[in-house]
């Protein structure tokens, strides 16, 4: 219904006070980029807000808000720039990297950053007592996995030292080629040790110091606010030794999980930048040719993790620890299926575990779609058409996409197997604990790069790595990965991780189904937001241009 064109003058003023020029009314989004706030969905709510205990890449992007590494990413390609380092040298033999501080760089409480806030921040991450998932992002370093893994006691004997308050110095077991983007990653950015003490001790998990009020951090923006389930507000840091170069004002990361409430909350002008898009509406922008979606590469893979040491369910454990049946459950996948009427998100089919191109890498070993085969490995295992398989569990987080494989994988278990398996969902927080804590039978996956180079991909799964969560060991594969460690010569190393996806795919762990895009919707006003790779955006290179309301 039209509103009368004349009436009350007093109603017709008070309704100016919400448009412009009496016109058109401005969208939270044109209101918050007039005011250098980024509203950006962030799916869903933070795990937590310590950058050595988050595993998530969502939280990630509110780490790299609060915290600062030695090395930046660049905002284009994410080459490693200059962070707390101004500058680095390496030795001739790549083991030893020695890197300067600038000595501007502030922690948000007007404390200088030191070197020795990094050697506090690193021993926190490697003590065997602290159990940081991510703690193998730092075994590259002499003497930090036999310090994590208890096999010396001094922390002293890993290979950081601080000649200074403003030099680091770190060495190396091996060489390592992407040195430089691993350090980049946020299990390496130093948290403030007076605010760490305050609260506990170097080692103790949860205590309040990443709340509002109490988190002091040294990056570009402050922890203003954080209403659980809602929304989390950075807001510009006036002490980051680079504050005059960052545009926003302010970040709003938003917490909401319903893939169509994102949707709707873009289109009603709440959102500059959204987290994902709907499967269903991404074919349909793409017929519309829609300027607000973008489809950017991504080094990223979904995938199913198989528990390969379940407790309290030996007939479970018995099935699931047979490399027969785990072959069978990924041989009947069809992943063209999956990706084009299923989820239908211009995604690519995964017939291996790492994304093609991660650092130059392209694996042979491929997953076939044999549903006969299938059967053969099934009965061959004790299970002649289903017959006498126990029935399995799938745990998958809250999401509509998530949703939607798992109903997929389910029917093509039960048709093609006679295999029974029930779905499980569950928040996002509480499904990370679970999987951590190996309180699954099968589940969903997803694994993006942390930095460009198949060794993200493969590491993960050697025995004992906190992010093995598919609990499988393999000594040769161990050897395998080990191997590639060691070795400097470009072409011999690819070779040890050609071997290592061929043993993936005949011991199948895990079972690779999908290679992901970076599927998100995007504001004009937004500018450098650049595609990258891993999915990082600096926000000091990111600027809010007004545009007209909508």
């Amino acid at each position: 219904m039209l509103r009368p064109l004349m009436g009350n003058l007093v109603l017709m003023l008070m309704a100016c006070l919400g448009l412009t020029g009496c016109g058109v009314k401005k969208s939270t989004a044109v209101l918050k980029a007039e005011a250098g706030v980024l509203v950006i969905n962030n799916i869903a709510e933070p795990s937590s807000l310590d950058p050595q205990t988050v595993t998530g890449l969502s939280e990630s992007h509110i780490m790299y808000a609060l915290f600062e590494g030695l090395v930046n990413y660049d905002p284009v390609d994410l080459h490693p720039i200059p962070g707390v380092a101004e500058s680095w040298t390496s030795s001739a033999d790549a083991k030893t990297w020695t890197f300067k501080l600038r000595p501007a760089a502030r922690w948000s409480n007007g404390d200088p950053v030191t070197a020795q806030d990094f050697l506090f921040s690193w021993e926190r991450m490697l003590r065997p007592s602290f159990g940081a998932e991510y703690a193998s992002m730092l075994h590259v370093v002499k003497g930090a996995k036999d310090f994590n893994t208890k096999k010396i006691s001094s922390f002293r004997d890993v290979g950081f030292r601080a000649p200074d308050a403003h030099t680091l110095e770190i060495r190396l077991e091996n060489p390592v080629p992407y040195f430089l983007q691993l350090i980049c990653h946020h299990s390496w950015l130093p948290i403030h040790p007076p605010t760490i003490l305050k609260f506990g001790t170097i080692d103790q998990l949860n205590t309040p110091w990443t709340r509002p009020g109490a988190l002091v951090g040294n990056g570009a923006f402050t922890l203003e606010s954080w209403e659980v389930a809602r929304n989390l507000v950075v807001r510009k840091n006036p002490t980051y030794w680079n504050a005059g170069e960052v545009s926003l004002n302010a970040i709003e990361f938003r917490a909401i999980a319903d893939l169509y409430a994102e949707e709707r909350a873009f289109r009603g002008g709440e959102l500059h930048i959204t987290g994902s898009v709907p499967p269903y509406k991404v074919a349909k922008l793409l017929e519309q040719k829609s300027p607000a979606l973008r489809l950017d590469p991504f080094m990223s893979v979904a995938f199913i993790w198989i528990n390969n040491d379940i407790k309290n369910n030996e007939p479970v454990r018995k099935a699931l620890g047979d490399a027969r049946v785990r072959q069978a459950l990924g041989m009947v996948i069809d992943r063209e299926q999956i990706v084009r009427k299923v989820l239908r998100t211009n995604d690519a089919p995964a017939y291996h575990f790492t994304p093609p191109g991660a650092g130059g890498f392209h694996a042979k070993a491929r997953w076939s779609q044999e549903v006969a085969r299938a059967q053969k490995l099934l009965a061959d295992a004790g299970y002649p058409g289903g017959k006498g398989f126990p029935k399995l569990e799938y745990l998958y987080n809250t999401s509509e996409g998530a949703q939607m494989a798992a109903q997929a994988y389910q029917e093509m278990w039960r048709e093609r197997l006679g295999v029974q398996v029930e779905l499980k969902n569950l928040e996002w927080k509480v499904y990370l604990n679970a999987m951590h804590k190996g309180e699954y039978q099968i589940g969903r996956g997803a694994w993006s790069g942390d930095y460009n180079d198949p060794n993200t991909f493969l590491e993960m799964f050697i025995t004992g790595n906190e992010l093995n969560q598919c609990n499988w060991s393999d000594a040769e594969y161990d050897r395998l990965i080990g191997q590639a460690a060691q070795e400097v010569d470009p072409a011999r190393r690819f070779e040890y991780f050609q071997q290592a996806e061929a043993r993936l795919v005949s011991q199948a762990p895990v079972l690779p189904v999908v290679f992901n895009k970076n599927k998100f919707l995007i504001r004009p006003e937004v500018q450098g937001w650049y595609p990258t790779v891993l999915d990082q955006h600096p926000f000091t290179a990111v600027k809010l241009v007004p545009a007209k309301g909508d």
